[in-house]
């Protein structure tokens, strides 16, 4: 018998963003218009900063430890979004989010996981929270 491969309904979010407070947002794509900071779920024995250092590498290749990497000891639970329901076991409908932030000096070039993001931009703080769909 074989089993579904689930994933662990526990997250790391990363804000990348310049001294200027220029953000940068990937976009989905998968979902359209979809911006978000980097994100991505735990792997079995991972902790949340190591969750969130991998995740900038596969979707940016920024490697964290040339920057300022802060475990902002924040987290969100939020209802998991039926488009990715399928990913989780029966039962699982919500996400534990850590969130952290990278410092960078300013803005670098950037390399999209072309397997999750079609697009990023670099934009100010106020309009990065207009973007966004989280907090």
């Amino acid at each position: 018998m074989k089993f579904p491969h689930y994933k662990i309904p526990t997250s790391s979010l990363v804000v990348i963003y310049t001294k200027q407070l220029d953000i940068l947002l990937p976009s989905r794509w998968d979902k359209k218009d979809f911006w978000q900071s980097g994100t991505g779920r735990l792997d079995k024995t991972e902790t949340p900063i190591e969750a969130a250092k991998r995740e900038v590498l596969e979707e940016t290749e920024i490697i964290c430890e040339n920057y300022f990497l802060q475990d902002w000891n924040l987290s969100h639970k939020y209802k998991i979004f039926s488009h990715w329901q399928h990913r989780y076991g029966p039962g699982v409908y919500f996400n534990t989010e850590h969130i952290f932030g990278l410092e960078l000096p300013n803005k670098l070039p950037i390399k999209l996981a072309p397997n999750e993001h079609n697009d990023f931009k670099w934009v100010e703080l106020e309009i990065a929270k207009q973007l966004v769909f989280s907090w």
